[in-house]
């Protein structure tokens, strides 16, 4: 079923969202559901050619589309490209922080530069965005969502990194939540279990790997970009007009065992990476 099957085709015309890292993956997959919302898209991310195609492919659905290449630890490029985003498509009333990196490492064997470098794309680059889009959001009455994990609650082996990360971005969305709320800026976090197809699944359980770790999802499937896509619509549309400060968990249960299921996959995944 489509989300259009649901919600009107128009419910954001005339809204513009923007969404880091927007090129590929789940965050791709969360900008072509406000699309076929009616939403103008504009996205940003490292890799022009990436950008183009994914623009393209957005375009699809009859929105207007703004692209253009940043670094999200790059505050003032982030301020330059959203302003110029504003004069192209119109103010942002929804932003997607969602640009981040992720790879396995056990925290003994992880430089601090590798460690420093998740938690400046994820949590510092998620505050950049926010601070550069704070003045259209505050004008739009608008709301932000956060692509948090569940390593923002949970231990999970060879995530500190992103353990870090993640609690800082689901801290913030509260934080921004109860400062930001006077000004009628709502903020929200999502929590994505295994999505298929996406390049952090292919890293981290190809093959059987895949299969095992899905067997061990209590609704035995992995989840679409557009599970998270359509969480994001919810959280941005009227019918949570009262919801922020929260965090939405899509992971079809995966958490609810804990991590353990994640852990032996992972390492299975990093034995058969050494050779």
């Amino acid at each position: 079923m489509k989300i259009t099957d649901i919600l009107k085709s128009d419910l954001y015309a005339g809204k513009t969202v923007f969404v880091t890292g927007g090129g590929s993956g789940i965050n791709l997959g969360v900008a072509k559901t406000y699309a076929s919302l009616g939403a103008n898209v504009g996205i940003c991310g490292r890799t022009m050619e990436k950008l183009e195609k994914a623009a393209a492919e957005i375009e699809e659905y009859g929105v207007k589309v703004f692209f253009d290449t940043a670094d999200v630890r790059d505050a003032d490029r982030l301020a330059e490209i959203m302003a110029k985003c504003e004069e192209e498509i119109g103010s942002i009333s929804t932003l997607v922080c969602a640009a981040a990196g992720n790879f396995l490492c056990p925290a003994e064997q992880m430089s601090p530069n590798a460690f420093k470098t998740v938690v400046d794309i994820d949590l510092l680059g998620s505050f950049n965005a926010c601070k550069a889009a704070h003045a259209q959001l505050k004008k739009t009455k608008g709301d932000i969502v956060f692509i948090s994990a569940g390593m923002s609650y949970m231990p999970y082996a060879a995530q500190a990194h992103v353990g870090a990360a993640k609690s800082g971005i689901d801290n913030l969305m509260r934080n921004l939540a109860l400062e930001w709320g006077p000004q009628g800026i709502r903020s929200n976090s999502i929590v994505p279990g295994p999505i298929e197809g996406t390049e952090g699944m292919k890293r981290l359980a190809p093959g059987e790997l895949g299969k095992k770790l899905t067997s061990m999802i209590p609704l035995q499937r992995m989840g679409q970009a557009e599970d998270i896509g359509n969480a994001a619509a919810y959280l941005s549309s009227p019918l949570a007009s009262y919801v922020t400060g929260t965090v939405l968990i899509v992971d079809g249960g995966q958490n609810l065992p804990g991590s353990g299921p994640f852990t032996m996959v992972a390492m299975e995944a990093m034995k058969q990476a050494r050779g």
